[in-house]
């Protein structure tokens, strides 16, 4: 798996994908700049006027319904629709499902019909679209809904084999499956909770990534979210006494130096059976 690494870590600074991102309000500034940092290029369209064409010279599309309305939903069915025409590479954040129907019946359209090929979520988020968690946080994780690594590892492969996409389940502890092997990443900061738009930022990185190699969707989505994490846990360590806003910056930078060796040496994660 590291080999696929360090060739898309390669990949992503030489080719910069365009990564079409339709995306919350709340975190669209983080989102392109970290987008930018790992080496893709962004393009934040969300008007249904224009997404298909964007759709059209995207390496990739990002779906996130962070600050989901009328309009934006009507953009990112019309662009799903057409990614799945074009057979490119979309990837789905479910921010707040099960928080209410709204969200709930627009996620459930969007998975209708193999559209989507990554969800990245945390463990409320991923056991919404399961129909076990009524989410009561809106965007944030109940801590009722977490059990045990063994537990987030089966749920990650019950919605990867029901749905037919890769799952990532990201928290204090990270589990990505395709339904027949899963990654568990361990690296990662605290302090990711308390910034907004850390989960966001992790779902623009794995878009970044598939847009990058199709062939390594399931590695790419592993990396992505490995990128959030172990730059999180290095930043944490840099700034530990300097508070919140020197943290998001070390965090960004930490994300635009990231190396093959820096994960050799540094990440915290390993492969496991479903």
């Amino acid at each position: 798996m590291l080999e696929i690494f360090e060739k898309l870590l390669s990949e992503i600074r030489v080719k910069k994908p365009l990564i079409h991102q339709i995306t919350n309000y709340v975190t669209v500034n983080d989102c392109a700049n970290v987008t930018l940092a790992i080496g893709a290029s962004p393009a934040m369209a969300d008007d249904e006027n224009e997404v298909e064409d964007f759709v059209k010279i995207a390496s990739s599309l990002l779906i996130n319904i962070g600050t989901l309305n009328e309009n934006m939903k009507k953009s990112m069915q019309k662009a799903t629709v057409k990614a799945k025409k074009l057979k490119k590479v979309v990837v789905l954040d479910p921010v707040a499902v099960g928080a209410s129907k709204y969200r709930t019946d627009c996620v459930n359209k969007l998975l209708k019909n193999r559209k989507i090929s990554v969800i990245r979520g945390n463990i409320s988020e991923i056991k919404a679209l399961l129909g076990s968690s009524k989410n009561q946080n809106g965007a944030d994780a109940s801590s009722s809904d977490f059990e045990s690594i063994e537990n987030s590892i089966q749920i990650a492969k019950e919605l990867a084999l029901k749905e037919k996409v890769i799952v990532a389940l990201t928290g204090e502890i990270d589990v990505i499956s395709d339904g027949k092997r899963a990654v568990v990443i361990e690296s990662g900061s605290k302090l990711l909770q308390d910034i907004t738009g850390a989960g966001c930022m992790s779902t623009s990185l794995v878009a970044s990534f598939c847009g990058t190699n199709k062939e390594y969707l399931f590695e790419a989505t592993v990396l992505g979210v490995l990128t959030m994490a172990l730059c999180g846990e290095i930043a944490e360590n840099l700034t530990a006494k300097d508070g919140l806003g020197s943290f998001h910056k070390e965090l960004f930078n930490q994300i635009s130096r990231l190396d093959i060796e820096t994960i050799k040496n540094k990440g915290r994660f390993y492969e496991t059976s479903c």
